[in-house]
């Protein structure tokens, strides 16, 4: 199989959270002898070892794009109105609007050369998959391509239920629905279960769910000296979690005064008694999870409370074998069983009580954790996603 990927970006170095999951899935298709080709929809066009790259057709455009984008919302404040607004479905912004129909008249048609370029070089290119990229950009680009090389053209979209019109995004991001035509996909590809409805509703032919996963090699155990961290929170932004943040957090912080607690993020308010740690890596990760007794995901509420809605830092931290304490996530026991291979609290107290027994059964923590990379290994790498992905897009072939 040859699959073509128009994804979000693939450089580490920019502000997309997704992107290392992508390059883990793109790794786990060349280990199902699937050839992939990847062309960044912002930033630069990066190879590996598990992919081939395309260039970006739109590149400074894109980065002017951006740029231009920033400065309107810096100036006009629409930053600050987008949690407002988030409670309206439906609801767009002016620049949003703007920046909508400028990319339509000016990068689409970029994309939509490139893309039939390729496929006229590459007539055995199997499908053509859209990877969370802002498909209200591209409107009309999918069409085209199906009409004109029979090629199916499928969307995945990784951020549901966040991206969803009724949720607005995030405040950093595009709103990608807002005047998008869905029908023109073969299929739509959703991290969420819990999200197809909507999906369908907004005008989506079929919809599956493919959900997040973890490299067991990249998200391994690591050896060191000594776990010097009691408790851990890796991640960044108050926005959607800021409640789970202060029960989490900042409450047992400071009714744990023994407790060493540390965070390794930013924008994330008033966290009591924990230090902030220094970022170094990417790959820095590993090490604070194996320094760290309790590792915690504090999952936002998009995405923890629409049923099965995955998100990568479950699967990272139990790949690594972390003993993972939770915020009450719907859908959570689809992937781990709460008290065997995670811990889910639901209050304060209730964290503190569960921090507390776990910093006082070493041997409970570490049995949960090797629990929790046991199941990783057994259903949930992305190898296993990989494989449902190449079952999807067969479908459409």
């Amino acid at each position: 199989m040859k699959l073509l990927f128009v994804t979000s970006s693939l450089d580490l170095t920019q502000p997309f959270s997704a992107t290392p999951a992508w390059w883990q899935l793109f790794k786990g298709l060349y280990e199902h002898d699937v050839e992939v080709i990847a062309a960044p929809y912002q930033g630069p066009s990066i190879e590996s070892l598990w992919w081939r790259a395309a260039p970006n057709p739109a590149r400074w455009q894109g980065d002017l794009f951006l740029k231009a984008r920033q400065t309107v919302r810096r100036v006009t404040g629409a930053n600050a109105r987008i949690e407002a607004l988030a409670v309206t479905p439906g609801v767009e912004t002016w620049p949003d609007k703007t920046a909508r129909q400028v990319a339509q008249a000016t990068i689409a048609p970029l994309w939509w050369r490139q893309i039939d370029r390729l496929l006229c070089a590459e007539p055995d290119i199997d499908a053509v998959i859209f990877l969370t990229v802002p498909l209200n950009h591209l409107v009309g680009v999918a069409a085209e391509i199906q009409q004109v090389h029979k090629t199916p053209v499928l969307y995945y979209d990784g951020d549901v239920p966040a991206s969803l019109p009724q949720m607005q995004g995030f405040a950093s991001g595009f709103r990608i629905y807002q005047g998008a035509d869905l029908s023109e996909y073969a299929a739509f590809i959703s991290n969420s279960d819990g999200g197809a409805a909507t999906l369908k509703d907004l005008g989506a032919r079929a919809v599956h769910t493919l959900y997040y996963g973890a490299d067991p090699d990249v998200f391994a155990p690591v050896d060191v000296p000594a776990q010097d961290i009691d408790v851990l929170f890796y991640g960044h932004g108050r926005e959607y979690r800021a409640d789970w943040i202060d029960a989490m957090i900042k409450a047992p912080s400071q009714a744990l005064p023994q407790a060493r607690f540390a965070v390794r993020g930013t924008k994330l308010g008033d966290l009591g008694r924990a230090e902030t740690l220094p970022y170094l890596s990417f790959s820095k990760l590993r090490e604070y999870a194996a320094r760290t007794k309790i590792n915690l995901c504090i999952t936002r509420a998009a995405h923890a409370n629409t049923p099965r809605s995955s998100s990568s830092r479950p699967f990272e931290l139990a790949a690594m074998g972390c003993c993972i304490v939770s915020n009450p996530y719907d859908g959570i026991e689809a992937w781990f069983e709460p008290g065997k291979e995670i811990f889910v609290v639901g209050s304060a107290e209730e964290a503190v009580d569960c921090y507390r027994y776990l910093l006082d059964h070493e041997h409970e923590r570490r049995r949960v954790g090797a629990a929790a990379r046991q199941r990783v290994l057994a259903e949930h790498t992305f190898q296993h996603r990989a494989g449902q992905l190449i079952e999807i897009v067969r479908r459409y072939i």
